[in-house]
């Protein structure tokens, strides 16, 4: 089922379930995907770019928590981080911390690697790899790098 569909179901089963934290955060969603889709007009989008979509919604989620949590706001940061999780849950699963490093020593192997300056090769080797997961980029750089050094 597409995505904008499942979340118009969503929607109505958060207004029956009278969830207004979910119903906003999915009512969200729906909003950001549209736009996307608009902005692509005459181009169809595919799951993969809804899936891109909702990617940088988390990522905005988790920087504006951690924003919060830097002005003395602690209530606001865990709404953020509860808005974090319902769109996590559209996202395919996380990547273990056994596949990151598996994709990391991979790629290192595929491109011969042996220094910081050949990172980028790498990261897009690892990334490659690890496409159908949700992954951190941040954490995956950090693998990375750790391997280079």
């Amino acid at each position: 089922m597409p995505l904008l569909e499942q979340l118009a179901k969503d929607i109505v089963t958060a207004m029956k379930a009278r969830d207004e934290e979910r119903l906003s955060t999915v009512r969200m969603m729906k909003s950001a995907l549209q736009k996307a889709h608009v902005d692509a007009a005459p181009k169809t989008l595919d799951d993969a770019a809804d899936l891109l979509v909702l990617k940088i919604l988390v990522k905005q989620r988790t920087d504006a928590a951690e924003m919060f949590r830097k002005g003395g706001r602690e209530d606001a940061a865990l709404k953020e981080e509860s808005q974090r999780r319902i769109i996590e849950e559209y996202l395919p699963a996380s990547a273990s911390d056994e596949d990151i490093q598996a994709a990391v020593d991979a790629a290192i192997a595929e491109t011969g690697a042996t220094t910081a300056k050949q990172m980028g090769l790498v990261m897009k080797a690892a990334q490659s790899r690890l496409t159908g997961k949700t992954v951190d980029g941040k954490l995956l750089s950090e693998k990375v790098k750790a391997k280079l050094s």
